[in-house]
C-alpha cells in the first residue's frame, strides 16, 4: 500500500522542497519507489531534479484542472527508483481556478487513487500558502510533514496548520496524521535550542527526533540536479535525512495496517 505524506507550511523559506526531494533520494536508497509531485508555481522541486519548468509538456496543471490521469504526467528522473510529477508557473493560476471546481477539494486524492499501487512512498511539495492547492495535497495524505525553523515566525505559523488539521480531521480525512521537522537547526544558537525544547514539551511526539542542521551542502545541491545524499552522501545533511527517511519509515509500517 502506498504511503503518501505532503510536505506544508504557510512560512515560506523552511525547507520544504529541500525535504521533499531529500527524503525522497533517501527513501529510494533504502529499496522504495518513490513519486515526487510538485505543487508550487515556482516548481523548485521540479527545477531541482533537472527539469525546466518552460519545456515541461504536461504538469500537474492538466491533472488537476483537465482531469488528466496521473501516470499521465509523471516521468523518471536521473535516479532509479525517484518519479516526478512536475509543475510549473500555470499553478498560479490553478490557485485561483480551483475552487471553482465541483468536490474540487478531492481531486487529486482521487486521481492518487487511481494510480497503480506501485508505489512506496508519495511526496507531495506544497506551496507556502493554505489554499486549495495545499489542502488538495493534505486531504489525499496519510501523513502532513510540517518542516519548520526553530524561530518565532516560523513555530508561531503552526498554530494554523493545527487549525487546519483539525478541520480537515472533521471534514475530509479522519485518519490525518502529522509530524513536525526541525529544519536549519542551529546547536550553538540558544533561540534555537529553547524552541527547540517548547516544540518538544507543547508536541512530545509530534516532533521528529530526526532534526536537520544547517549545512551549506544543502545548497550546492539545490543546482546540481542531484538530491544530496547523491551529490555529498557523507555530508552531514546526507546522513541526517538517511535518519528522516528510517524514522517516516516506522511510522508508515505502524500506521498502515491500521
Amino acid at each position: 500500500m502506498t504511503y503518501i505524506l505532503a510536505v506544508a507550511n504557510e512560512k515560506g523559506g523552511v525547507s520544504k522542497t529541500t525535504t521533499s526531494i531529500s527524503l525522497g533520494a533517501a527513501l529510494v536508497e533504502l529499496g522504495n519507489k518513490v513519486l515526487v509531485i510538485d505543487l508550487d508555481s515556482q516548481a523548485n522541486l521540479t527545477l531541482a531534479l533537472g527539469k525546466d519548468p518552460g519545456k515541461v509538456q504536461r504538469s500537474v496543471v492538466q491533472m488537476l484542472m483537465d482531469n488528466a490521469p496521473m501516470k499521465s504526467i509523471y516521468e523518471e528522473t536521473g535516479i532509479p527508483g525517484l518519479f516526478l510529477a512536475p509543475s510549473n508557473h500555470e499553478m498560479g493560476i490553478v490557485e485561483r481556478l480551483l475552487p471553482t471546481r465541483p468536490g474540487y477539494e478531492n481531486l487529486l486524492r482521487k486521481s492518487l487513487s487511481d494510480l497503480p499501487d506501485h508505489f512506496d512512498f508519495i511526496i507531495i511539495d506544497c506551496p507556502p500558502l493554505l489554499g486549495a492547492i495545499t489542502l488538495n495535497a493534505i486531504i489525499a495524505s496519510n501523513m502532513l510533514l510540517i518542516p519548520t525553523q526553530a524561530e518565532f515566525f516560523s513555530i508561531y505559523a503552526i498554530r494554523n496548520m493545527m487549525g487546519l488539521i483539525r478541520r480537515l480531521r472533521a471534514q475530509f480525512n479522519p485518519k490525518l496524521t502529522y509530524r513536525i521537522l526541525l529544519t536549519m537547526f542551529d546547536r550553538r544558537n540558544k533561540i534555537h535550542r529553547t524552541m527547540s525544547e517548547q516544540l518538544q514539551t507543547t508536541f512530545e511526539n509530534g516532533l521528529l527526533r530526526t532534526r536537520i542542521e544547517v549545512d551549506t551542502k544543502l545548497r550546492e545541491s539545490s543546482v546540481t540536479g542531484l538530491p544530496i545524499i547523491y551529490q555529498f552522501p557523507k555530508s552531514r545533511a546526507a546522513l541526517q535525512y538517511r535518519a528522516l527517511s528510517e524514522e517516516i519509515m516506522e511510522y508508515a509500517k505502524e500506521e498502515i495496517p491500521q
